[in-house]
């Protein structure tokens, strides 16, 4: 019996245009590993993917797949792991919709997403379909706290070649808008379990007359955690949207709203729909039982509302109605002006961690339907992490904009091992069916939280284990040493949540006799002591929970570098292995349309580039490897000449795009291998591809732009043809035969 070879690194197969990226990029790193005996291997963590591997009964043997996420699942508890994660898509419904329709019309028979389940069959399709929408694959992945830094070379680069920042005004009417009571902040409880407490616990309404249901059985704690407890007033909500609509419209700015309905993908697709609601109330207060009787659901966004509405015998009516509600409210914030994209059309399409620090950047300003920039309304219905956004905001309206040229950095050491946090919470998240008390009961009966709740309130509950805390204190701890600079813990002691995890925070940090390295700052203090520290071209490690390692790892890479993709992740996971992100997607879609309409791909590796150096440096600790050592330090040297000698792609046709960039990469990367003096065996093989690449340049970027220009034809957009999209993106005969 043969075994499959021994993948040393996992390079995951994803979506939109990091997965175009890969089919120009993976080919060259696997020529390159394959020199020094290293083996790349993929793991399909793609939407497509996992929706197809989620229904092997209803697909043919030659469509079925193996479930890759749940193998990463199990690969990430092993010390031996070595993952390089690309962004992938954290599907809306609409973005799960248009999917499961590609794979039907290319023949895979997936049902149909049920949107209101009628059957336990379509109740048990939804089941699996849920756990593919949303952020179904960080916290699966994610068994290791984030150590996220801008590398030297990228930072460095970002100094000498700074972008753009839009000009602040002190008299901005820009604002950022929360709720001041009755949200998940306010009503927070957190209780650490005892060891009595631990085991398996369950979330229960109770009725007024006493009538329990059973919201979620068998939800296992282990002694130590933090188990956090919260609602949200759907009354306080719909009373707040009313009040931000009309005084958006009294001081004549955009109305815009913030969310993260990719990882909070219970609790903020219903917040988004109480808005597309709120927006319409005029609408719904007339035609509301037209509108449910049709199945029309505000939470899908406004572009899948008026798709349906127009299927309606008197769709033109309501339709009508609803385009004189828009003209009477203020003017929406959009995400594509030319094309009538509202704000308000998909929940996924305006995410809080990338929409506010563009924002930010842009002075204050976002788009409106007149494709002007205009001062925004920016609504954070929830205050717990809102502070960061309002506090950012007065301050550039006190100091104006941030320089790129001189600022410093801020770092982060993130806390989001093993669902940690609100991450964690979509199993235990509820839309309470009628009014009662929430109650959480623990294994030995205690009561652990109890809220009394009203029909339609958003009751959560997250947890956090006590080694993730204790492992991401130490992290913090060991990257202080490492830098020497200013470091934070971004924790509010007034925060239920927050005054538990200090409790663990504080004796480790006197145990390592390290108090002093150290403060503890509410998000708000944090952000602005964080803002003037770079201001004068210092640097900061924010240390934080999950929700702000995400928030904080966009909003201070955007202001410092333009991007939050070009970013070095790496996740020290708990079992000794690593795992290394490569930045953000929110930028995807938009580079895929641009490649589809004239095959300039604008997609920057750049954080391929830093990953995949980590990745090598990191294989070459676990297995002692002089070979995977020397590549990796090869890469960096090549990734700090494709920034000095302007090889990152750019917008337009005609200039560098993504797979020149990839060439340049190569052709760096030989070069640096080919000059070291430590292993003769890569210089003999590296030494003439870097000659064919150099003596081949000319005719290599001919090839590359020949294509260019043209609309490209990838035959799907969710699963592209595997044979259009390599001639697509290896589009150059004279690279494929010198590298093989």
């Amino acid at each position: 019996m043969t075994h499959p070879p021994q993948i040393d690194i996992i390079y995951t197969k994803v979506d939109e245009a990091p997965q175009l990226a890969s089919a120009s990029l993976l080919p060259i790193i696997q020529s390159f590993a394959t020199a020094a005996g290293i083996t790349v291997g993929t793991k399909d963590i793609s939407l497509a993917g996992r929706i197809i591997s989620a229904f092997p009964e209803y697909l043919t043997d030659d469509q079925r797949q193996p479930d890759d996420l749940a193998e990463l699942g199990e690969l990430v508890k092993s010390p031996t792991a070595n993952i390089i994660k690309l962004p992938n898509i954290s599907a809306s419904v609409p973005q799960l919709v248009a999917a499961i329709r590609e794979l039907q019309a290319k023949g895979y028979a997936i049902p149909d997403y049920p949107e209101n389940p009628g059957n336990e069959v379509e109740k048990s399709i939804r089941v699996r379909f849920d756990a593919i929408k949303g952020s179904a694959v960080n916290p699966v992945l994610r068994e290791g706290n984030s150590d996220r830094r801008a590398a030297i070379a990228v930072k460095n680069y970002a100094k000498a070649n700074p972008h753009s920042m839009g000009k602040w005004s002190p008299d901005s009417k820009t604002v950022v808008s929360t709720m001041a009571a009755n949200d998940f902040y306010s009503n927070e409880t957190s209780v650490t379990l005892t060891a009595a407490q631990a085991g398996p616990a369950r979330i229960e309404l109770v009725a007024g007359d006493g009538d329990v249901t059973v919201l979620k059985d068998g939800v296992k704690y282990t002694a130590g955690t933090i188990v956090d407890a919260t609602f949200m007033s759907a009354r306080a909500l719909d009373a707040f949207l009313a009040e931000q609509i009309a005084s958006t419209k009294a001081a004549g700015i955009l109305f815009s709203v913030h969310l993260k309905s990719t990882m909070m993908k219970v609790s903020d697709p219903i917040i988004f729909g109480h808005v597309v609601k709120a927006f319409l109330q005029p609408v719904f207060d007339k035609y509301g039982e037209h509108l449910q009787a049709a199945g029309v659901n505000p939470n899908s966004g406004l572009g899948t509302m008026l798709d349906q509405i127009a299927t309606l015998p008197n769709g033109a009516e309501i339709l009508a109605a609803i385009e004189a509600v828009m003209a009477d409210r203020p003017p929406l914030y959009m995400v594509n002006s030319d094309r009538g994209i509202t704000n308000l059309h998909v929940s996924s399409d305006v995410i809080i961690d990338a929409s506010i620090p563009a924002l930010l950047r842009a002075g204050g300003k976002g788009w409106g339907p007149d494709g002007k920039a205009s001062d925004t309304n920016c609504i954070i219905p929830d205050s717990t992490y809102a502070p960061i956004y309002d506090e950012s905001t007065r301050y550039f309206k006190e100091t104006g904009a941030l320089d790129p040229r001189t600022a410093g950095t801020v770092q982060n050491v993130g806390l989001m091992a093993q669902k940690a946090e609100e991450y964690g919470s979509h199993p235990t998240t509820f839309e309470i069916p009628h009014a009662g008390t929430v109650r959480i009961v623990a294994a030995n009966g205690d009561i652990l939280h109890e809220h009394v709740v009203e029909a339609g309130d958003i009751w959560r509950s997250a947890s956090t284990k006590q080694a993730p805390i204790e492992d991401w204190v130490n992290l913090a701890i060991s990257r202080q040493k490492a830098e020497g600079c200013q470091a934070i813990f971004w924790l509010d002691e007034t925060r239920a949540h927050d005054a538990e995890l200090l409790k663990y925070v504080r004796p480790i940090l006197a145990a390592a006799g390290v108090e002093d390295k150290f403060l503890i700052l509410t998000p708000r203090a944090a952000t602005r002591l964080s803002l003037e520290t770079i201001r004068q071209g210092k640097n900061s490690i924010s240390i934080s929970g999950n929700v702000l390692r995400d928030y904080l790892t966009d909003l201070f890479p955007i202001l410092e570098l333009g991007t939050s993709a070009k970013m070095l992740s790496i996740v020290k996971l708990m079992n000794g292995g690593g795992m290394f992100e490569t930045g953000a997607g929110g930028s995807a879609p938009k580079h895929v349309q641009q490649l589809q309409e004239e095959n300039h791909l604008r997609w920057d590796s750049l954080g391929e580039f830093c990953a995949l150096g980590e990745s090598l440096k990191f294989l070459a600790e676990t297995k002692h490897s002089d070979k995977a050592r020397i590549l990796g330090h090869a890469v960096d040297r090549a990734t700090q000449d494709v920034l000095d000698h302007n090889k990152s792609p750019e917008a337009k046709v005609g200039q560098t795009d993504n797979r020149t960039s990839h060439f340049y990469f190569a052709l760096y990367w030989a070069r640096a291998l080919a000059s070291q003096n430590e292993d003769p065996d890569l210089i003999a093989h590296f030494a003439p591809i870097a000659k064919a690449l150099e003596e081949n340049e000319a005719r290599i970027l001919a090839e590359l732009a020949s294509a260019e220009g043209k609309p490209a034809d990838l035959g799907g957009y969710y699963l592209t043809d595997p044979t259009r999209t390599a001639d697509i993106m290896r589009s150059s005969r004279t690279l494929k035969e010198i590298l093989g």
